[in-house]
């Protein structure tokens, strides 16, 4: 048995949570960092980083073909494949190579690479190091799901990690799931040169978005090529000589050469003994919080993805900035010094976007969780079709959709489809946060000619959610 090595802080994990929190610690406590995996978690190695630099190289070669369109001959237009994934890992490598320095160079941080396991309340064993820490922080993430199709064990099917793999471009992209992951990297590799088909058991693609914009998202891809096979479950997957073949429930088979399945997320809670530790989980195997990140056993916290109180990075970052709040007793200070109050966790509006090409920007509820809870909502709809911007650049696809109280005057959400609409859903946000109304909305100046600008007008056209 290994001498106990103490802590003012235990670390679990290096998702994005992590630099921030570590960043917002004194400098005079230690800390140790465990990182099993890549340093950086998801966002830095499988996530925003490497699929956001292959949507640049794929927009890139879209506008290319479309050259002729802005008067700009081009020529034949064609990706070499090996190149853009070079330039994918180049830039996350990147990444993950300055957050490993940064961690590794604070004189205070010890970084200890190996799985963590908890042997008891605020105590971790790596491999032959046991570690206990005055507070312990889980920050493990989640991983793509398997889900329980029937062959998927004797297929070489890929999820999002192993997609960055991939040596050469696929023939026949066929995908199992149709939100995020699947759509962007769909769009991706459609704009590559692979044939790609999408397949969602649930009756319109997106199934957590509104109908209308769903629909309009399909359609966006479905012009660049994408097919979509909607309204029945997978029943089996088979090999197909080199390739594989999906069969679903309702007779249809779909050949393709690689198969990539993106139908949800689990967390990494599964390998750290959290019973130990006194640390519960709900039904999905989520860790509980409350308002401040903190879990169910004293000193210990759930930041990330694994809390389940959002799956992304922004709200990673923004569970260490409320964590870092609580550990002070206040919030951000304003401009001459004054501490204000603490941030919570549930203070903040769900706000993200599908970073499809054009993009979609969302921030509140749609429009079925408006009605579920009880406003009587008030909603405008203006086609990108009409903002200058947008018809000056050649991008007029997608709308604006804002959904209104009519009790209140102020926003309950919305939706940007359209160019620079994972940009542009910040004003809502923004006016979200503060509380704004409407009228305080269309009092806004905005700088001409931006899609941004015409925000305010879209409320021109508010009228009752039928």
């Amino acid at each position: 048995m290994s001498t106990p090595e103490r802590y003012h802080h235990v670390l679990i994990g290096t998702g994005q949570a992590t630099g921030t929190l570590i960043a917002g610690l004194p400098d005079d406590e230690s800390i140790a960092i465990v990182e099993g995996g890549a340093i950086g978690g998801t966002c830095v190695n499988a996530g925003c980083t490497p699929t956001k630099t292959l949507v640049a190289s794929a927009r890139v070669a879209q506008f290319a073909r479309r050259g002729a369109e802005y008067g700009v001959d081009v020529g034949d237009v064609s990706v070499d494949f090996a190149a853009a994934m070079a330039r994918m890992n180049a830039v996350r490598h990147g990444s993950r190579d300055g957050l490993t320095g940064y961690l590794t160079t604070k004189p205070n941080v010890t970084l200890i690479r190996g799985w963590a396991r908890f042997t008891g309340p605020k105590t971790v064993r790596v491999g032959e190091r046991e570690l206990v820490g005055e507070r312990v922080y889980l920050n493990v993430g989640a991983r793509a799901v398997e889900p329980p199709i029937p062959g998927l064990a004797d297929v070489p099917w890929l999820d999002n990690v192993r997609i960055l793999d991939l040596e050469a471009l696929p023939e026949h992209l066929v995908v199992i799931g149709a939100s995020y992951v699947a759509l962007e990297l769909g769009q991706v590799f459609r704009r590559f040169g692979a044939r790609v088909t999408v397949i969602e058991a649930a009756s319109h693609a997106l199934p957590r978005e509104d109908a209308d914009v769903a629909s309009e998202v399909r359609a966006i891809l479905e012009r660049e090529g994408m097919r979509f096979e909607v309204g029945s479950g997978v029943a089996k997957v088979a090999r197909d000589g080199e390739g594989v073949v999906v069969e679903l429930q309702n007779g249809t088979r779909i050949a393709g050469s690689h198969l990539l399945v993106a139908t949800g997320r689990r967390p990494n809670t599964d390998r750290l003994d959290l019973h130990l530790a006194g640390v519960e989980t709900n039904e999905r195997g989520y860790v509980t919080v409350d308002a401040h990140t903190r879990t169910s056993a004293e000193g210990v916290y759930a930041l990330g993805d694994v809390n389940g109180r959002g799956a992304f990075t922004h709200t990673s970052v923004h569970d260490a900035q409320v964590l870092l709040d609580h550990l002070r007793g206040s919030g951000p200070e304003d401009a001459n010094g004054a501490a204000g109050e603490a941030r919570t966790i549930g203070e903040r509006d769900t706000v993200y976007a599908l970073f499809t090409d054009p993009p979609l920007g969302r921030v509140g509820l749609n429009e079925a969780q408006a009605r579920e809870r009880g406003h009587r909502v008030l909603r405008a709809v203006k086609p990108m079709k009409t903002i200058s911007r947008a018809k000056e650049m050649g991008e007029t696809q997608g709308f604006v959709k804002v959904l209104v109280d009519a009790d209140t005057d102020r926003f309950l959400g919305a939706s940007v489809l359209g160019v620079t609409g994972d940009e542009v859903i910040g004003l809502f946000a923004l006016a979200m946060s503060a509380g704004m109304t409407t009228a305080q909305f269309r009092r806004v100046v905005l700088p001409h000619p931006t899609v941004g600008e015409l925000m305010p007008w879209v409320l021109d056209g508010l009228k009752p959610l039928d």
